[in-house]
């Protein structure tokens, strides 16, 4: 459950369910797209890579044995807990609030898979991006991975059941007052339980407004995890590259 003045990812992510619910998400795709995403940013084996919300480190883990030198943060307690396991002299992992500095500039910052747009106080996503600038090197550059709203919201289903580890997750997917809402609940061990996610419904040109508030340049924008062109109707993701 919830607690007073609990934000619901830091409640949600922190359970394990959340991880059970999402445990069969495309691998071979993520690692595909780090491979694309870090030869187009042209980093180099020993640069260093700042996985903002990284959740359990899986892209973290993947990077660092790609070469890189990986911080992995999250607000999750649980989740940095067990990524802690894999840390090495090169990958380390702390708790951290995207929304504040982390205190370390980086040659990348990465934010992916739709892990901005959370919050319910519209100036913590301008506080993230001056957060995220303040993390680059002089030559640094950052990345916000999104999901294509306009794509998301023509190709919603409204209603699905899933079962994983035999949990059987009902999920409604809906919009409402420029958000996009998944209410997941299910039954286990006879308790019953009841999450919701929230994202905003943030455009390129909201980007765009972010970014020349918060002194970030836009470098390039691609449409999917192969890193090609943005097409606001066909493509499922906004993926901005900036500095």
């Amino acid at each position: 459950m919830q607690k007073l003045n609990e934000t619901w990812f830091s409640s949600w992510f922190d359970t394990p369910y959340y991880h059970i619910l999402y445990k069969d998400r495309d691998y071979k795709e993520a690692e595909s797209f780090m491979k694309n995403l870090t030869r187009f940013l042209g980093l180099s084996k020993g640069d260093s890579i700042l996985d903002l919300a990284c959740g359990r480190g899986r892209h973290s883990v993947s990077l660092n044995k790609k070469g890189f030198d990986v911080t992995g943060v999250d607000i999750s307690p649980a989740s940095i807990v067990y990524a802690k396991d894999f840390e090495n002299d090169t990958l380390h992992f702390k708790v951290h609030d995207m929304c504040k500095p982390f205190p370390a500039k980086f040659d990348a910052v990465l934010n992916l898979f739709t892990s901005f747009g959370y919050f319910e106080k519209e100036e913590d996503n301008l506080r993230t991006l001056h957060a995220i600038k303040s993390n680059l090197k002089e030559n640094g550059k950052g990345v916000i991975d999104f999901m294509n709203v306009e794509f998301v919201l023509q190709n919603l289903v409204e209603r699905e059941t899933k079962t994983v580890n035999k949990i059987k997750f009902h999920i409604h997917r809906y919009e409402k007052d420029g958000y996009i809402f998944k209410d997941i609940s299910f039954t286990d061990a006879n308790d019953k339980y009841f999450f919701t996610e929230k994202v905003k419904t943030l455009t390129l040109d909201d980007f765009l407004s972010y970014f020349q508030k918060a002194g970030i340049n836009l470098i390039r924008t691609f449409g999917d995890y192969n890193l090609g062109n943005f097409d606001v109707s066909n493509s499922p993701r906004l993926i901005l590259i900036f500095n």
